[in-house]
């Protein structure tokens, strides 16, 4: 049937009959011929629907696929998450401020715009790494927006910046020392502030000074980041459920091997439980917050006073994570290494094992030992001649591991500890005493 009006009405309509279906629309035109048009178009549609062939749909612009679908995608996945999600977040925002992206369908984001994002980052003065960040964001959100059928051709491909700093600092014997003392100096510090308040001349007049909270709070979370190898937040969060049996059971984390059980120290759970109070319930470390705990912020003037007033070079506190993992890899076998850090593979925990000058020396100097048969003046013991060289390796390293005698074996960066594998399978079991002997002491 050719195009008609309806009784009463100006405006021309088409209906045909499509694969046994009627179809019958008001093309809102009062132009026969292009009613005409349109109903041509329409069966033209159908038919290429039959054949697969779809009309390409316009892509949408990064920041409409942003808002549309990927935050809210990120904010229902990673709810319980939030740091994943405030990296995420702040991602976005990075991307989508910025118009040579944010205003730009996703099909037409090309290797120049990208370029032209990360000239405008550099000269803002971010780093490779926080630009690097922004743009695993950028290649997550190209990636889905390919998979949910957003943009037809390939997406296109994001390089990550070279020059990438990593965390490689450990920290010395010394530097620890000195940290530590800073920290207890600090909280002497804020506690002779307020006896000299209370004897003040306010306090005469009847205005009380702000009793300081936790004035020991930074040398009481830095000694089990310090002995733990705890993830910052992982201790932000502890609660006193988590403190049991001599051990923290960490319940929360960046993987589901986050879960893990780590025997404390004798400070470090020393420390712990002179906080528990006589009926202790909820965070360990409570802190006047939006998440109700401690936060990264919290510690952040008093642990830059601490290494500023110890003179020594400026870290993180994740700092602490790596200097322990180091130091537990000179004496613990690789899979129980990697269970106490909350890894799933050895390639993550690879990242954490810096061997240090002293480290390397010992192993190059067991090495010589065992294949020219004398020590270069290093160690205090020689193998003895016609000896087998695993034996002399284990007279070498009695020392070093507090004379319990355990047969080591240097193949790579993480030194296993052969009694480990004659031990039951299970990592949670470790005693404390391992840790220990690896911990220097306040």
């Amino acid at each position: 049937m050719a195009v008609y009006k309806q009784n009463g009405s100006n405006k021309w309509w088409y209906k045909f009959s499509w694969d046994g279906r009627a179809i019958c629309k008001s093309t809102k035109q009062t132009n026969k011929r292009v009613a005409e048009q349109m109903e041509s178009a329409h069966k033209a549609s159908l038919a290429k629907g039959e054949v697969g062939i779809r009309e390409k749909q316009p892509a949408p612009t990064l920041q409409e696929f942003a808002e549309r679908d990927f935050k809210p995608y990120v904010e229902s996945r990673f709810a319980s998450k939030p740091k994943t999600l405030e990296y995420y977040c702040y991602g976005i925002k990075n991307l989508t401020e910025y118009a040579g992206l944010g205003r730009v369908p996703l099909d037409a984001i090309t290797s120049d715009k990208i370029a032209a994002f990360v000239s405008k980052r550099r000269n803002s003065g971010l780093q490779v790494t926080s630009i690097n960040r922004q743009l695993e964001v950028l290649r997550r959100m190209l990636r889905l927006a390919q998979k949910w059928g957003k943009i037809q051709a390939t997406a296109t491909t994001v390089e990550m910046l070279s020059g990438e700093n990593h965390r490689e600092r450990v920290l010395s014997g010394n530097e620890q020392d000195l940290y530590l003392q800073a920290a207890v100096q600090i909280a002497k510090d804020i506690e002779d502030a307020y006896q000299r308040a209370l004897k003040g001349t306010r306090a005469a007049r009847g205005k009380e000074p702000i009793k300081p909270e936790d004035p020991y709070l930074l040398r009481d979370v830095t000694t089990i980041l310090l002995d733990c190898a705890l993830r910052p937040e992982e201790c932000f969060r502890l609660q006193w459920g988590d403190v049991r049996d001599g051990a923290l059971h960490v319940l929360f984390g960046k993987t589901a091997n986050a879960r893990r059980r780590i025997p404390l120290t004798k400070r470090a759970l020393a420390l712990i439980e002179m906080r528990r109070p006589s009926s202790a319930k909820g965070w360990v470390f409570p802190a006047p917050t939006q998440s109700g705990h401690i936060e990264k912020s919290t510690l952040k003037k008093q642990h830059k006073k601490a290494y500023t007033e110890a003179k020594i070079e400026p870290f993180t506190l994740y700092t602490f994570r790596h200097t322990c993992l180091t130091r537990w890899a000179e004496v613990m076998d690789p899979y129980t290494l990697a269970y106490l850090a909350g890894h799933a593979d050895f390639s993550t925990t690879k990242r954490y094992v810096h061997p240090q000058t002293e480290t390397v020396l010992a192993a190059l100097d067991r090495a010589r030992e065992v294949k020219g048969g004398h020590s270069f003046g290093h160690s205090r013991e020689k193998a003895a001649e016609g000896e087998d060289p695993s034996a002399a390796i284990t007279i070498n390293v009695m020392n070093a591991l507090d004379g319990r005698g355990e047969r080591i074996r240097t193949s790579g960066l993480l030194v296993p500890n052969q009694a480990l594998y004659q031990a039951e399978p299970r990592p949670e079991l470790i005693q404390y005493s391992r840790l220990q002997s690896v911990t220097r002491t306040l």
